[in-house]
């Protein structure tokens, strides 16, 4: 692992450990960027959804009902 040394907003980081549960600085910082990255990509994995055409086949797809 890098250490690497940033200037970051006391505020910001004093929120974001409460918010995340973090006990530390480092632990705060490395939540919210994994937090980050995963929003990041399931907007962008919403996006591809929302951009894909399905065929009528697909569309009309046969159901499975598994309530008993």
């Amino acid at each position: 692992m890098a250490i690497t040394s940033i200037d970051i907003d006391r505020g910001l980081l004093h929120d974001a450990k409460k918010l995340l549960g973090a006990s530390s600085n480092k632990e705060a910082v490395q939540r919210a960027l994994q937090y980050t990255i995963t929003m990041q990509r399931q907007r962008l994995a919403l996006e591809r959804i929302s951009r894909r055409e399905f065929s009528d086949e697909q569309i009309d797809a046969p159901k499975l009902d598994y309530s008993d």
